[in-house]
């Protein structure tokens, strides 16, 4: 049984099928296909069923999983602690971020971070809470920033700040001159929302919820982009949270003058995995950058 074989197994877990997991592993198809058709013969049982577009567990497969993940997890951490026992900062960390806070968070906090630790490696994975979640488990990344809360079992939190939320109205909306609003004056207008998964999407319909108010879902996207134009065209009203508001032609933000609607955002870690150096360090720049930017 080979290293690879358990991480090749792992991704095709994790993506699905075997071509995403291949490309994850940055290996050939057939190579991939090969190495999990060895570990399967080793084992003496079949671990995926294989169908035309996606590979699923079988019952030995869902068995083998968790004991696979915790190999290559002990693996890796017993490499870390040996190389901080002897002194060197790990030079990689790896982080998970939420779509709706990589791109206005990161490029100002990895910017000065690189300026003051060169010799530490950030690769960003961007991903949305659930799958964040699931690779910080199996020690995929080594810390994630999302919006709190996040179910608490084993996890390590520390709040970074909080945000105020933007409604998003057409320029000529009657309320679009408007300092704050409360979100039942939105409750008959059509909304655009992100697409089911991302966290904001679950928090603006809670936050309606409790507002008393269904939102009416017209439009749903991925990218915040692309709703912003389309609520410039006129099409519906949205929600965005502060670090999301920037100017667009047509567009106008009003303050949901709410506290509940705040969003909290953190970072998070597993609290049985080995935490190193380059992680402390990296938390302790992320905590201080967001608390001058705040």
């Amino acid at each position: 049984m080979e290293i690879h074989q358990l991480r090749y197994f792992c991704a095709v877990a994790r993506y699905g099928t075997f071509t995403r997991a291949a490309l994850a592993e940055r290996v050939a198809q057939p190579s991939l296909s090969q190495q999990i058709l060895k570990l399967e013969s080793e084992l003496g049982a079949r671990l995926f069923d294989r169908m035309p577009k996606r590979a699923r567990l079988t019952p030995f497969g869902k068995a083998f999983l968790p004991k696979a993940e915790q190999i290559l997890r002990d693996l890796g951490e017993a490499k870390t602690e040996i190389l901080e026992m002897a002194g060197k900062e790990r030079g990689e960390l790896t982080i998970g971020v939420i779509p709706t806070i990589a791109p206005y968070l990161l490029p100002w906090v990895l910017t000065s971070f690189s300026r003051e630790h060169s010799s530490i490696v950030i690769k960003v994975l961007e991903d949305i809470t659930p799958a964040l979640l699931d690779l910080l488990r199996e020690g995929s990344i080594d810390l994630a920033i999302v919006a709190l809360p996040v179910p608490k079992e084993k996890i390590r939190c520390v709040e970074l700040f909080r945000e105020s939320i933007f409604a998003v109205l057409p320029a000529r909306h009657a309320l679009a001159r408007r300092k704050s609003i409360q979100l039942d004056e939105l409750k008959d207008e059509p909304f655009l929302l992100l697409k089911e998964g991302h966290c904001f999407r679950e928090s603006t319909i809670a936050a309606c919820r409790k507002s008393h108010m269904t939102p009416n879902v017209v439009f749903e996207s991925g990218q915040f982009a692309t709703i912003l134009a389309m609520v410039a065209a006129g099409m519906g009203v949205s929600a965005v949270p502060a670090m999301a508001v920037q100017a667009v032609d047509g567009c106008r933000y009003v303050r949901i003058a709410s506290d509940r609607t705040a969003r909290r955002i953190g970072a998070i870690t597993m609290r049985q995995h080995f935490e190193t150096r380059a992680q402390r360090v990296f938390l302790a720049h992320l905590i201080q950058a967001c608390s001058e930017r705040a």
